[in-house]
């Protein structure tokens, strides 16, 4: 099912949204099997941003949005809506594992292991509440980067495996954490988020700003972990700019409570990143 954006009316106050659709009307008038968003696009440029703005990750081309659209259907939306959303995060867990493989095995630290086991939870803390905020407010932005962060989530788990370092987080159901302080986490950012879609908005921006402060802290020589750390830190970057123009959309900044203000600054200006990880 495809997901429009509407904009609604509230008190004088724009508030855009999305609503869910059971079709789009392709070019030729016939129904497309893609999920374009119904937004006319004249450039690959303008698609990116477009794209951009609602979270998905882009690989340069005009292929459309990051989804799970069938076949190749020509919806009028953003591109040819070609499903090639799962084909795409599946190619970059695989080039990262290449990489990887070629790196030499690093002795890890004590702090080095302990960081992993944290960063994995904490992609797990930032999937999860995107999916329950999904569910709540069916809004794109939450859905894509959702995505996104099951990638993080594989990244991590590659150099898990790499060092023999036991996942805290296999088999375990949506939600539940082992580490005490994502549990009382998960719980307080979706109970704040599903009181109003700003505060959900703003719940995204909080998880990638601690994302953020996290992997910095956590900065290495080690090659692999280096390199696994700075994709995720690029994703970031980018699933934040994607939550504060969302917020923006809807009358609503963000004030950092892990970056310094003049990080995240430097974070809003610029532009979004190419590159694997969403």
């Amino acid at each position: 099912m495809n997901k429009l954006n509407k904009t609604l009316l509230i008190g004088g106050v724009s508030l855009a949204v999305l609503v869910p659709v059971t079709m789009v009307l392709a070019s030729d008038g016939m129904p497309g099997n893609g999920r374009g968003n119904g937004q006319n696009c004249n450039s690959s440029q303008q698609m990116q941003q477009r794209h951009a703005n609602d979270g998905g990750a882009w690989n340069g081309s005009p292929t459309g949005r990051m989804g799970n659209g069938s076949s190749m259907g020509k919806g009028s939306g953003m591109g040819n809506g070609s499903g090639r959303g799962a084909e795409m995060m599946s190619g970059s867990i695989s080039s990262l594992q290449t990489q990887i493989d070629a790196m030499p095995k690093a002795t890890l630290t004590a702090d080095e292991r302990a960081g992993l086991l944290r960063m994995r939870e904490e992609e797990k803390l930032a999937h999860d509440v995107y999916v329950a905020l999904d569910a709540k407010w069916d809004l794109q932005v939450f859905a894509n980067i959702a995505a996104a962060e099951q990638t993080h989530i594989d990244a991590v788990t590659l150099l898990l495996d790499r060092y023999g370092i036991a996942d805290p987080a296999a088999g375990s159901a949506a939600g539940t954490f082992t580490n005490p302080e994502f549990q009382a986490l998960y719980t307080s950012l979706v109970q704040q988020g599903s009181t109003s879609l700003v505060s959900a908005l703003t719940v995204g921006a909080t998880i990638e700003d601690l994302d953020l402060a996290d992997l910095q802290a956590r900065t290495t020589t080690t090659p692999d972990i280096a390199l696994v750390y700075s994709n995720l830190e690029r994703g970031s970057r980018n699933h934040m700019r994607a939550f504060t123009m969302q917020l923006t959309r809807n009358g609503a900044g963000y004030a950092p409570t892990h970056l310094t203000q003049a990080a995240f600054d430097a974070i809003i200006a610029g532009d979004m990143e190419h590159g694997p990880l969403g």
